[in-house]
């Protein structure tokens, strides 16, 4: 453990963690396949992408992203003493994280939403079934699966929130006032996924650990998706 609580990127990872990482890839590209068929998205690649559409999924994001520090510090909580080093990366990660609803709500407001409107979204049914898995995940012992559940949602804002800002722009005609949080995980989320592959070694000590890991990647590539194909349906 570094002097700073954090776990270094190897140069090398073993090949337990080789392996894990080629099938985190390919639970990103399954889920990535997926949301190429959820309709809010399927507007933004047609171009009929509407002002309201992005309203719309601002206010279905908010309530997994209010839940997301809780989940995320949840898990921090669960590791004992004798994984302090991947406790002080997630504590980190969760105070990162912790106030990004507000990002969200200012941007909901400059877009011209009402502040009470977005505040009383309650959550869809993709939201509730994500955050219901994601705690009940970070309320085991040591639940270093969770690593899976963060390349989901983290490889999400690295390799499509900068496009999906642009798009979004193009095509409602607001200005980056309007796509703040968005656009700051597209710029920061590069960081977090080293961090994250900081710790694959280190969470990768079995091949029942590794199948875990993968498994939760896939279960919450299939919420993440539903909680977005539930917009349209809201």
């Amino acid at each position: 453990m570094s002097n700073t609580g954090t776990l270094e990127r190897p140069e090398v990872l073993t090949e337990l963690g080789q392996e894990t990482l080629r099938r985190l890839m390919r639970a990103w590209f399954e889920f990535e396949r997926r949301l190429a068929k959820v309709p809010i998205l399927r507007k933004l690649d047609t171009g009929t992408f509407t002002r309201e559409d992005y309203l719309a999924l601002l206010r279905n994001l908010r309530p997994q992203v209010v839940e997301g520090a809780r989940w995320i510090s949840r898990c921090a909580s669960s590791f004992d003493r004798h994984h302090a080093d991947i406790r002080s990366v997630v504590i980190g990660h969760a105070q990162d994280e912790h106030r990004d609803y507000e990002v969200l709500e200012s941007d909901y407001v400059a877009l011209g939403g009402s502040l009470v409107d977005i505040q009383s979204q309650p959550r869809n049914i993709g939201s509730e079934s994500l955050h219901a898995y994601l705690m009940y995940q970070a309320s085991k012992p040591n639940p270093a699966e969770l690593l899976g559940a963060m390349w989901i949602i983290e490889g999400l804002g690295e390799k499509m929130a900068s496009s999906w800002a642009d798009r979004i722009e193009e095509l409602t005609g607001c200005d980056r006032s309007a796509t703040r949080f968005i656009r700051y995980h597209g710029d920061n989320d590069d960081s977090h996924m080293d961090k994250l592959d900081g710790m694959l070694d280190r969470t990768c000590t079995s091949t029942e650990r590794a199948n875990a890991i993968v498994k939760t990647a896939r279960v919450v590539g299939r919420l993440y998706a539903l909680q977005l194909e539930e917009i349209d349906h809201g």
